[in-house]
């Protein structure tokens, strides 16, 4: 695919970036307010996107003034989970570093926005002391990896939280370089008892090259999610790769893969386009893994280097096809891949309002407008949403579950907290499932203009 032509100037930069780390720390510590080119590509891999406000760019470059320079930081948290108090650290990190809002991604992530540089590393070194990662949350890496975000107290649903969780660790950079840059090599102490778990990347590593990743990464952003048919809130065919668990009464038979999917494309550039992944094996319980990276290799090796906007997975299994695109994978894994079996179709259900846990308790979902947890003013719809979840957070020890609509789950509550829980949302005008029309509760939106590059209007 990439025989004959020149490879991309990013290719270079990851191979000569020493496992991520290039000029990093050291432009982090100048006195510009931006970073390099190059230091903005290896930016991404650590979870942040270099931006300006565009709002105010044509006027400063009339007066001959730069851009307002800021940055954007996203998480990897996989699944979306946060204990109470992770959510309550990342909501007083923004106070400190990001102009006071979280923002809820589609990958059941959080963004922070408005990061002045000199504010960058403080609040990664923030958040990675509550044991999460900002590692991959962009880059030619594994993005975060979704999953349903209904906390059932059922064997089904604790599986798939468990092989959310196995994927994110198999996938996660392997590379000192992180630690080092935001953290100055300091050992974080895993030492917690509320539950959390350690999503930070190795300290210490022995190989030359990531082992998995290798030199250059990825081609492109990788995108993983794993579901079953009976919750496809995620739309699981929009990903790179796609596991649906097939399940036999209480027990777990295996997996269908699917690969190719991704629904980006570029305007006047007929080469791109959106694509839905395609069924192309069954898979045993124990093979999800070994799978996962397999595929993982055959991108790795049969990407499109040359051109970004062709680079995705869904570009070499349209155009090198469905029998090509099982063979190879059957040849990394060096076996003959079974068929796809049948499956019933998929379902979406709706995870705002009340949901009995099936264990004695219950969660809550809430509906939060564009994903913005912040505080609203009399000129949208008085709801004071950032304020209403910490308050909840604080006096009902809650946790969290970030949704794949931009949604939140709060979860483990009591029964007898139900009405005081709705009271309190109420006192802060936040509307609850049933206030909001069905327009409003399937309207999805980017982060839009001031911050993305590719908004067309504010949002």
């Amino acid at each position: 695919m990439t025989a004959g032509k020149k490879l991309s100037a990013t290719e270079g930069i990851k191979e000569e970036s020493q496992r991520l780390r290039g000029n990093v720390a050291a432009e982090l510590a100048d006195e510009n307010a931006f970073v390099s080119d190059a230091s903005y590509e290896l930016l991404k891999f650590h979870g942040s996107y270099q931006g300006y406000d565009r709002d105010t760019a044509t006027a400063r470059k009339k007066q001959k003034l730069d851009k307002e320079w800021e940055f954007m930081l996203r998480l990897k948290l996989p699944a979306g989970r946060l204990t109470p108090a992770q959510y309550l650290a990342l909501d007083a990190l923004t106070d400190q570093f990001a102009g006071g809002s979280l923002r809820i991604t589609t990958r059941q992530s959080i963004q922070y926005h408005h990061i002045l540089k000199p504010a960058l590393k403080p609040l990664v070194a923030g958040v990675c002391r509550e044991l999460l990662s900002t590692i991959g949350g962009c880059g030619d890496v594994v993005r975060n990896i979704v999953t349903s975000p209904a906390p059932y107290a059922d064997v089904k649903h604790r599986r798939l939280l468990e092989d959310a969780y196995a994927l994110a660790r198999a996938v996660t950079p392997q590379t000192e370089s992180y630690l080092d840059i935001w953290l100055d090599g300091e050992k974080i102490d895993d030492h917690f008892t509320d539950g959390r778990e350690n999503w930070l990347p190795p300290s210490e590593v022995t190989s030359e090259v990531d082992p998995l990743y290798g030199k250059t990464y990825m081609p492109r952003k990788f995108k993983i999610a794993v579901t079953i048919p009976e919750d496809n809130c995620m739309d699981i065919l929009t990903n790179d790769l796609a596991f649906i668990a097939i399940w036999e009464g209480a027990t777990l038979a295996g997996y269908n893969v699917y690969l190719g999917g991704g629904m980006g494309t570029t305007h006047n550039k007929p080469e791109t386009y959106a694509r839905l992944a395609s069924p192309i094996a069954y898979i045993p319980v124990d093979a999800l893994i070994e799978v996962a990276e397999a595929v993982i290799r055959l991108q790795r090796d049969h990407g499109d280097r040359t051109d970004r906007k062709h680079a995705r997975l869904k570009y070499v299994v349209e155009e090198r096809g469905i029998e090509w695109t099982k063979h190879t994978l059957g040849e990394y894994l060096g076996c003959t891949l079974d068929a796809p079996r049948p499956l019933p179709p998929l379902d979406v259900p709706d995870h705002l309002g009340w949901h009995a846990q099936g264990d004695g308790k219950w969660f809550l979902g809430v509906p939060v407008p564009d994903g913005r947890i912040k505080d609203y003013g009399e000129d949208y719809f008085h709801a004071r949403i950032r304020s209403a979840f910490k308050a909840l957070v604080e006096r009902f020890a809650l946790s969290v579950i970030l949704m794949p609509d931009n949604n939140i789950i709060f979860h483990h509550i009591e029964k007898k907290d139900k009405s005081l829980i709705e009271a309190l949302l109420k006192e802060y005008a936040v509307p609850l499932r049933e206030d909001i029309s069905h327009l409003r509760r399937d309207f999805l939106a980017c982060v839009a203009l001031p911050t993305c590059g590719k908004a067309l209007a504010e949002g």
